[in-house]
């Protein structure tokens, strides 16, 4: 069934004089409908609610609202502020799901490559009270930013690992993939030091036995992505999955990164569109 969908930006949250937006996705109809909470990929440092367009409107229209939100990135914050936003932006989708014709306690989330880092790793750490920093106002419901489920697009599931990557492409000298020059400085922008990636980091936080929640996962990329190397993918697939996790994985042949944002009316992004409506379906009805 195809919906027809509003979309509306509103305020979520307040730094100072800075608000911070969240693009709302809603189907006209008889809800209550699930939710999903986007998160922008950009390498932490980029883009915006916008980003995922291509995404949001067809999930949106098959019957699920969608929050796609903005958060603070360099030079307003970096880690974890990104995270305190989005934890939020969690709970705020929660007390405002009613009013959104949605299910509050049907609440899943999509992330974009560094986005789903982002998505992953609270999925993972809902309670981590380094991000569950910012109240809500007063009177809202008691709500927590535990989520169903979470969908990964290309995730930098493996952030300590990625940037030794992009290190070692540029010190085999020229020449060397662009993603290198791409990443590298994003990198150092939002995270403090090396210390600060591992330590938030969903794949080594699995390999040291962090006690940690295992929402099913869907999991995305294209076979030709050199953004996010195919061995971080293994890595968490294998641990998640160890721990007790589900993780689907969807590899299309040939994708690069970015596929359904970059070609949404190639055979893979429709193919891909299909498979994170249907995973969105079974898992919050």
């Amino acid at each position: 069934m195809s919906h027809q969908i509003d979309i509306e930006d509103v305020e979520y949250l307040r730094h100072g004089d800075k608000p911070l937006l969240a693009r709302l996705f809603k189907p006209r109809g008889r809800g209550p409908f699930p939710i999903v909470v986007d998160l922008h990929g950009g390498a932490w440092c980029n883009g915006d609610r916008t980003s995922d367009t291509a995404i949001n409107e067809p999930l949106a229209k098959s019957g699920v609202v969608v929050v796609a939100l903005d958060f603070r990135m360099p030079p307003d914050a970096i880690y974890p502020g990104s995270l305190q936003d989005i934890h939020y932006g969690f709970r705020w989708s929660k007390t405002r799901g009613d009013a959104l014709g949605g299910r509050p306690d049907r609440v899943g989330v999509m992330g974009i490559s560094s986005g789903g880092h982002q998505g992953m790793l609270l999925a993972m750490r809902p309670r981590d009270p380094r991000y569950a920093t910012l109240a809500l106002p007063a009177g809202s419901p008691a709500v927590d930013a535990t989520v169903r489920c979470a969908v990964m697009c290309w995730p930098v599931i493996n952030p300590l690992g990625r940037y030794h990557y992009a290190k070692k492409l540029k010190e085999g000298g020229k020449p060397y993939p662009e993603v290198a020059d791409r990443v590298l400085p994003s990198h150092d922008k939002y995270w403090p030091s090396e210390a600060a990636m591992a330590e938030a980091d969903p794949v080594l936080g699995l390999e040291r036995g962090e006690r940690v929640e295992l929402p099913p996962v869907l999991y995305v990329q294209g076979t030709n992505d050199v953004a996010h190397p195919r061995p971080n993918l293994d890595r968490f697939v294998g641990e998640y999955r160890k721990a007790g996790g589900q993780v689907d994985l969807e590899l299309y042949e040939g994708a690069t990164e970015g596929f359904i944002n970059r070609q949404p009316d190639s055979p893979a992004a429709k193919k891909a569109l299909d498979r994170i409506i249907e995973f969105v379906h079974k898992q919050l009805g």
